[in-house]
């Protein structure tokens, strides 16, 4: 078996370069390591991918189907364009669901690339097939509750898939292809794109229902940024102290945080006197963590100036690695 492996990863991922050569070339076995090491962790990253899309496929069809569609409620966003088509005209959701997300699907090929592209068009038919075969039990009538629920389990699915690289949802391909030609930010162009959408829906449908469905979208978002961001959120914190090596060790060995040294200067004074052996210190630690960081520091060096700011994600170093990676 360990042969037919070898033979797997000489002839796909170590083959000469050059396909006009017929000779046959010896590789050793480092290389042969290497490259299978590689494609290990394709395969592994590929195989959470999936999971993930499937997961959030399965979600977003059961708040579509048991919440949402039964009650007429719409969302934000290309599924929002589905649901009100899809109940204005005779076309069915999953219908819909395909003929809305394709241009998003073809623009994410040219401006984001062709595996975002391909995993969003696998994840979009799943979840037109997801709607269409799979017999999801209606849960509920009562409007607040299929608001709230209904956006927790669709944002809940766009968060998921946007965590295996995909997304079932193309409004933020569009946002972003009409924020590079326009200047605007993505939120911008969401908010508006979806005051519009709701306000059509109020025109359409009803006032009721719109602003129902406003609710549905609030839940929706806030689920889906819970998922994409984590339970967690991380600090990074800038250190300028005089007494580096206490802060260091205090941070290494104390709190059991990986700590960054870069050498800076610093003008202050009237007269901008530099200070040219300036040594500052960086971290990143867990938001739970930063009331002890600040005390610590004020016990070794009281005039410390410390910078803090938000990080949304984190990968290696001495940082607790999250189950869930975008």
């Amino acid at each position: 078996m360990k042969g037919v492996f070898n033979k797997i990863i000489v002839h796909t991922l170590v083959r000469p370069k050059n396909k006009l050569t017929h000779v046959v070339q010896s590789y050793s076995w480092y290389k042969q390591a290497k490259e299978f090491y590689t494609f290990r962790v394709i395969l592994r990253q590929l195989s959470v991918d999936a999971f993930l899309i499937v997961l959030g496929v399965l979600s977003a069809g059961f708040g579509l189907k048991s919440f949402l569609l039964p009650n007429q409620f719409i969302d934000g966003g290309a599924t929002g364009i589905s649901l009100l088509v899809s109940e204005l005209t005779p076309l069915s959701l999953p219908i819909m669901i395909l003929l809305v997300n394709t241009p998003f699907v073809i623009m994410g090929w040219k401006s984001i690339g062709k595996e975002f592209a391909i995993k969003t068009a696998i994840a979009i038919a799943a979840l037109s097939a997801a709607v269409t075969f799979i017999p999801y039990q209606e849960i509920t009538h009562d409007k607040l509750l299929v608001a709230v629920f209904g956006g927790f389990f669709l944002g809940a699915g766009i968060g998921l898939s946007v965590r295996g690289g995909a997304v079932i949802d193309g409004t933020e391909v569009l946002a972003i292809a009409i924020s590079r030609r326009l200047g605007i930010t993505i939120g911008d162009f969401i908010l508006i794109f979806n005051i519009a959408l709701f306000s059509i829906a109020a025109y359409l449908l009803t006032l009721e229902t719109a602003l129902y469905s406003i609710l549905t979208y609030l839940a929706a978002s806030k689920t889906l940024d819970f998922i994409i961001e984590g339970i967690e959120e991380y600090t990074g914190v800038t250190i300028i102290t005089n007494k580096v090596e206490e802060v260091r060790e205090m941070i290494t060995l104390h709190m059991g945080r990986g700590v960054t040294i870069y050498k800076g200067e610093r003008g202050y004074g009237k007269r901008g006197e530099i200070d040219k052996d300036l040594r500052i210190l960086f971290t990143v630690i867990t938001r739970l963590e930063v009331s002890k960081l600040n005390e610590e520091i004020e016990r070794i060096d009281p005039n410390a100036f410390v910078v803090m700011h938000s990080i949304k994600d984190t990968k290696g170093g001495m940082i607790k690695k999250r189950r869930l990676k975008h």
